[in-house]
């Protein structure tokens, strides 16, 4: 079998100092590796972006904004309850990951403070049990008959991933500030560079800017547990592409402009509409799982963070620049002490960098477009 199709060719070792606890302020002062071409890279700052692109390229970016997705209560017999949410499927009526999950069986009910002063109060009902992400389906019901994304700021704390255990960061440093559509439980984390300044100076530059919405899920962060990553099956995830977007990728295509993806939520939410042949305006869900050998339509250049070993987000970027190059420049971040994962730096791949394999072997999700 292929390297490339072995889970464990995506292991690599991290020093735990490395892991980002913090953002660093201001935020384009991240540190970015800059992937110039097939061979060559360099250590840069974010700020430096507009330097580094071209008039007419072309970013895409998540507007997803997170929720306050960690919620704490407790079962009628005082038992300690946790909940993250995940997806909304009907009004008031959530996937969610439990603990203790073995505790919580369909009919068990969960009971939340409630908020004061509003005195508003919040219950859920275990509705039933979800195999595929071995979390519950919960029905929410608020006391003055709000849905739950109404009400969810008073009751949930923000949902920073598990590997940051000494965050002094404030919520709105895990949004970006391009944030406007509510609805994902965790940051599209590339986006979390920008600033007013640097957009900016990018329009100065006449770097133009769309957007996508991939509201970010279990199917971004559920780890790949199968050694043959072939056999992998994303999660769906909610994905917008609207008309507008779409038309701006043409027009900058068409003047032999560049698309740049930030995040590899653009990155799927751009490719997931595609999988007819063309990029079309889509609303719905994707489980596209892209990894080495995939055929790409319309992304050229990428911004991301630094990923975790094994993930999905590294096989993605490896089946942009190759996963050997891939974890050879990760090891040259490790020695150059960059600060990896969610408040991590960054990594600019330069269309230059593109691998321009004509394999066809790729992976496409039925539930795509």
């Amino acid at each position: 079998m292929d390297a490339d199709q072995l889970l464990s060719s995506y292991d690599y070792g991290l020093p735990e100092g490395q892991i980002a606890q913090s953002p660093v302020t201001p935020r384009d002062s991240a540190r970015l590796l800059v992937v110039e071409d097939q061979q060559r890279h360099r250590h840069q700052v974010f700020r430096d972006l507009p330097d580094l692109l071209r008039a007419n390229d072309l970013l895409v970016l998540n507007n997803t904004r997170v929720i306050p997705a960690r919620l704490y209560g407790q079962k009628t017999t005082g038992t300690a309850v946790e909940i993250l949410l995940l997806e909304e499927q009907q009004r008031n009526q959530w996937l969610a990951l439990v603990k203790p999950g073995r505790r919580l069986k369909p009919g068990s009910q969960v009971i939340f403070a409630a908020h004061q002063p509003t005195g508003i109060s919040l219950r859920a009902t275990v509705v039933a049990s979800d195999e595929a992400t071995r979390g519950r389906i919960l029905q929410f019901e608020v006391s003055d008959g709000r849905s739950l994304l109404e009400v969810v700021d008073q009751f949930g704390q923000m949902p920073l991933p598990p590997y940051i255990t000494g965050s002094d960061s404030e919520p709105e440093q895990y949004q970006t500030v391009y944030a406007d559509r509510v609805g994902a439980v965790a940051a599209p984390t590339a986006g979390l560079h920008f600033t007013p300044e640097l957009f900016n100076r990018l329009d100065e530059k006449g770097i133009q800017r769309a957007f996508v919405t991939l509201h970010v899920g279990v199917g971004t962060f559920r780890p790949v547990e199968t050694e043959d990553i072939r056999h992998h099956q994303m999660h769906g995830e909610w994905i917008e592409v609207p008309e507008e977007t779409v038309a701006q990728v043409r027009a900058i295509k068409a003047n032999g402009g560049r698309v740049i993806a930030v995040g590899t939520t653009a990155v799927r939410s751009l490719e997931g509409a595609s999988q007819s042949g063309d990029l079309r305006s889509y609303c719905g869900k994707t489980n596209l799982f892209i990894y080495p050998g995939y055929q790409w339509r319309v992304v050229d250049g990428l911004v991301t963070n630094f990923h975790l070993p094994k993930s999905s987000l590294l096989m993605l970027v490896s089946g942009l620049i190759g996963r050997e190059r891939a974890l050879d420049l990760y090891q040259d971040a490790i020695a150059q002490h960059y600060r990896f994962y969610s408040f991590g730096d960054a990594m600019l791949i330069l269309p230059e960098a593109r691998l321009t394999s004509d394999s066809s072997d790729r992976h496409q999700s039925s539930n795509s477009p």
